[in-house]
């Protein structure tokens, strides 16, 4: 019963990477796959270093306002 209602070209997921895999290999073609997957993992690199320094500069920043906000207070009770 459940063969009736679950479709044959219902794919699961290593079905769909072997896919992917033959798709890419044929659009791009052998020789590109390695420049592709290197500019990619460049690409990768370069983005989480520029997630980590907005990360630094926004820590940075809110810990120059907590110490300001301090010195505010401080100067409010003097």
């Amino acid at each position: 019963m459940l063969e009736a209602v679950v479709p044959a070209f219902l794919l699961g997921g290593p079905e769909i990477v072997i896919l992917l895999f033959l798709l890419v290999l044929l659009f791009f073609g052998p020789k590109k796959i390695p420049k592709l997957a290197r500019s990619t993992g460049e690409a990768t690199k370069e983005w989480k270093k520029g997630r980590e320094e907005s990360r630094e500069e926004l820590e940075e920043e809110l810990r120059g306002n907590d110490k300001s906000t301090e010195v505010e207070a401080e100067k409010e009770k003097a």
